[in-house]
């Protein structure tokens, strides 16, 4: 049985909300005529990480599918590094504040490849 008891207990589901919360924040300066692509996109994939974590611990109980989502996760964490490299080349993020976001999505993700690599200890 796992140690934990609910996705909001989990360090990883805790970095990843929390990232999501500060883009959400820093996209607030982005201009106005990236609302609809940009801005939308990189909110998006970024609530994604932490929303899809929540359902990858309702899916615990089946191996094959915790792994997936997981996979997913990783795949919207991605994403979002994507779009966090199209913020800075076009100057509506500094290279201190990107290279900080990235460097907490390497740790996201670390720990999300770690969860796959131990799904045992997760799965019931």
């Amino acid at each position: 049985m796992s140690k934990y008891r609910g996705y909001r207990d989990l360090k990883v589901f805790q970095m990843a909300y929390q990232l999501a919360v500060d883009i959400h924040e820093i996209t607030k300066t982005f201009p106005k005529e990236e609302k609809y692509s940009l801005t939308d996109q990189i909110r998006r994939s970024s609530r994604s990480v932490s929303a899809n974590l929540a359902e990858v611990w309702k899916k615990r109980r089946y191996e094959k599918a915790f792994i997936s989502k997981v996979i997913d996760c990783a795949g919207e964490a991605g994403e979002t590094e994507v779009w966090l490299d199209f913020s800075k080349d076009f100057g509506y993020l500094n290279e201190i504040k990107y290279h900080e976001l990235i460097k907490r999505y390497d740790e996201v993700n670390r720990m999300l490849f770690g969860m796959i690599d131990k799904a045992d200890k997760f799965c019931k």
